[in-house]
């Protein structure tokens, strides 16, 4: 992106390494705009109008840096706790932005989000760690650009015993120990003024791990009064009895969930205190989660009384337009969306 010549970043994009990879970044993020945000924004407005507006506050677990969607379906938020296992990670040094094997590596780690809509785990993390970015911070400054958010303060905090939101310093976030939950706060401005903050905790959401860190996370995510929950492309982890704690937290806290079928399994859900809207066709997991297979989806999508509504952009592992699903769950007594 452009940068003013009085930056100290103006240098760097004299490389022809640098302007190469511009030109390359700038029509990737024009093909995903074009196919993907244009079709989020204007279905997101439509069928998420009054949800937004009661969704002050969006919890986002098992997220990584994925600010990109949250934003682009949720604008008008003004605060994001996204959760992931990644590290938070440090702003680059000059040296990493310097070197020419960032390019490449910043590409292959964004490819998978940009045409499939979630991060390939595993390679993100080879990639990035090549060049020396050591965690998600990176990348959330990345979309906080890409989606015309200003980053303004950036700050280290980690999470007290009781839920406490605490300031951290570097040394936490490079080796926060097993009961420490470092995170990270980011302060953005949108281009129509609005402010925005930003919470990224990297935290192991199962049972186990929860009680070692003293439900920290869970008392923390508690405090922040009724929720709206986005789930995406979760491995279908609250599927499974050792993910309970974040699958009730949730259930417990949230007036609305947004969620693909990798989220929180049907059967969880109490049907006298959820009113359900079904988006897109729901296909068969892919092979990697076929045992997560809910027959009671199946049911649900070929209600010819009540039948599901469009979905006219793709998401989640079954990432083609026609394959995909999402679920709103509101909560009875909550405004219908």
């Amino acid at each position: 992106m452009p940068v003013s010549t009085q930056s100290n970043l103006h240098q760097l994009t004299t490389q022809p390494a640098w302007q190469a990879f511009a030109m390359g970044a700038d029509k990737s993020w024009l093909n995903y705009h074009q196919t993907r945000t244009t079709k989020m924004q204007q279905w997101a407005a439509e069928e998420l109008d009054s949800v937004r507006s009661a969704s002050p506050t969006v919890f986002y677990p098992f997220s990584g840096p994925d600010l990109l969607n949250v934003v682009t379906l949720f604008p008008t938020s003004q605060t994001y706790i996204l959760v992931g296992l990644e590290p938070v990670g440090t702003i680059p040094q000059p040296s990493t932005l310097e070197n020419p094997a960032l390019f490449p590596a910043i590409k292959a780690s964004l490819w998978s989000i940009l045409n499939f809509s979630f991060f390939r785990t595993n390679d993100m993390a080879v990639n990035l760690k090549s060049v020396e970015l050591d965690g998600a911070l990176p990348l959330l400054m990345l979309f906080a650009a890409r989606t015309d958010q200003q980053v303004q303060v950036m700050r280290y905090v980690q999470l007290g015993s009781d839920g406490q939101l605490l300031p951290a310093d570097t040394a936490v976030i490079h080796n926060p120990g097993p009961k420490v939950i470092p995170g990270v706060e980011l302060k953005l401005i949108a281009k129509n003024g609005q402010q925005k903050t930003v919470y990224y905790f990297s935290a192991d959401l199962s049972d186990w791990k929860l009680g070692i860190t003293k439900e920290a996370m869970l008392r923390y995510v508690r405090t922040l009064g009724p929720l709206t929950t986005y789930v995406k492309s979760a491995t279908y982890l609250m599927h499974k009895l050792y993910f309970s704690k974040v699958r009730k937290l949730i259930l417990e806290n949230s007036h609305y969930i947004l969620q693909d079928d990798s989220g929180i399994a049907m059967k969880y859900f109490p049907p006298e205190e959820w009113r359900f809207t079904y988006y897109g066709n729901y296909r068969r997991p892919i092979n990697l989660f076929s045992k997560f297979y809910q027959p009671e989806l199946t049911a649900a999508y070929q209600d010819s009384i009540h039948r599901p509504q469009p979905l006219p952009f793709g998401t989640g592992y079954n990432w083609r337009q026609n394959d995909s699903n999402l679920l709103l769950a509101c909560r009875r007594g909550a405004p219908a969306s």
